[in-house]
């Protein structure tokens, strides 16, 4: 009987618990109260207990904000400021000036670049580029030595063989057509050999052939001689669709990108020809050739230089020339090398030795010469250091000698 009176308790302070907090969203502040049979519902008194700790925080917060409320204006007054007499000026410091940084200082002591108009002079429309009405049938005017070389065989070997040959299979044919028809000829010759004819045919073209390759040969040999020893070296890089041209002598870099046809066109530059920037060369001077490529096969090619050299992507390949005149010249890609393979062109321009120093310092670089003096003047500052840190031993072991006496 008591059994159920306890559990009957339970049920009902648990509802009244839970239908307070569902309508006011907290619980209900029990306090210690008896069932109706004088029993104590289970876990009252440890409710009623932590809901009185709680009312007392509360408490304690509010009395804690109100002190601070109360005690806010005496702090406003204590913060107030005291007028005080006016202080003596005192006299100000000079300025001290602060060093610059390094790499300000080498920036402001380092000269300006001179400027120059190199590399963008007017060419000449008679040389170094393709030749106009009826002379268009032959080579561009050659400034090399191999170029030269090449004409000469092109137009005084090669040329008049060809012509002559022609003219004499020619006439052959008419001589053979005139003199052995049916009606010239109505009973034709059994014969079926011909010593003299046979070694005649033989043997002719065989001389033409050497008579082709020993020049052949030669200009062969002459364009891959390697450079002489103080030649600059330029190095020509293919990509799709433009060319970086490095100068490794000079500490240089220049990166060619065909000029927009109407900017071209407006400055009456040779279409399709001309380039944002040029390559300088000097006159007269050895150049060392290296090509390659970064994604494919392109060639580097200067017709008036005698120049065609494959650009092969992790190869180099090399040759070399000397330009003999200066002038603005003219070449293009001249491997199939993409969508844009005609709109690749190279142009270089050959100038004075004066000015091409002078060029190489308005890019930033610096001619071997001047390398070379102050890697000289390095290497003596490294031989000379050894010395003075010998000779400071010898100071310091003196040092101990005086103070004793």
């Amino acid at each position: 009987m008591g059994a159920a009176i306890v559990r009957q308790a339970r049920t009902k302070n648990s509802a009244h618990f839970n239908r307070k907090l569902l309508e006011t969203g907290s619980p209900p502040a029990y306090r210690r109260r008896q069932t109706a049979d004088g029993l104590l519902h289970p876990g009252a008194e440890i409710r009623c207990r932590g809901f009185e700790s709680e009312e007392n925080m509360r408490k304690l917060k509010s009395a804690i904000i109100a002190m601070g409320l109360a005690l806010a204006p005496a702090a406003a007054i204590a913060a107030a400021p005291v007028a005080t007499a006016p202080a003596a000026p005192v006299a100000a410091s000079p300025a001290v000036p602060v060093p610059a940084s390094p790499a300000a200082a080498a920036k402001e002591a380092a000269p300006a670049l001179p400027t120059t108009t190199i590399g963008t002079s007017a060419p000449d429309p008679s040389i170094g580029q393709p030749v106009p009405g009826s002379e268009a049938i032959g080579l561009q005017p050659q400034v090399t030595k191999i170029g030269e070389e090449a004409a000469w065989m092109h137009n005084w070997l090669l040329n008049p063989m060809m012509f002559i040959i022609s003219i004499f299979v020619l006439g052959l044919m008419i001589w053979v057509v005139l003199r052995y028809n049916r009606k010239s000829n109505p009973v034709p010759s059994k014969t079926s050999h011909n010593t003299l004819i046979e070694v005649v045919w033989t043997l002719v073209p065989v001389l033409i052939l050497v008579a082709i390759a020993v020049p052949s040969i030669r200009l062969l040999a002459h364009q891959f001689e390697p450079a002489p020893k103080g030649a600059i070296t330029l190095k020509a890089i293919g990509n799709q669709w433009y060319w970086v041209h490095e100068y490794p002598d000079h500490g240089l870099e220049v990166t060619s990108n065909m000029m927009p046809e109407k900017e071209a066109v407006a400055k009456k530059l040779p279409r399709l020809l001309e380039v944002d920037n040029r390559v300088v060369l000097p006159v007269n001077t050895p150049i060392r050739l290296l090509t390659t490529a970064n994604d494919v096969i392109h060639a580097w090619a200067i017709p008036a230089f005698w120049i065609k050299l494959d650009a092969v992507p992790g190869r180099i390949n090399e040759t070399s020339f000397t330009v003999e005149k200066t002038g603005v010249y003219y070449g293009q890609c001249s491997e199939l090398c993409g969508i844009k393979h005609g709109y690749m062109p190279i142009a270089v321009e050959v100038v004075s030795k004066e000015d091409f120093a002078t060029w190489v310092k308005a890019k930033g670089g610096k001619m071997p010469e001047e390398k070379a003096a102050e890697e000289a003047a390095a290497a003596a500052a490294n031989d000379n250091a050894p010395a003075a840190n010998a000779a400071a031993p010898v100071e310091n072991a003196a040092a101990p000698a005086a103070a004793a006496q």
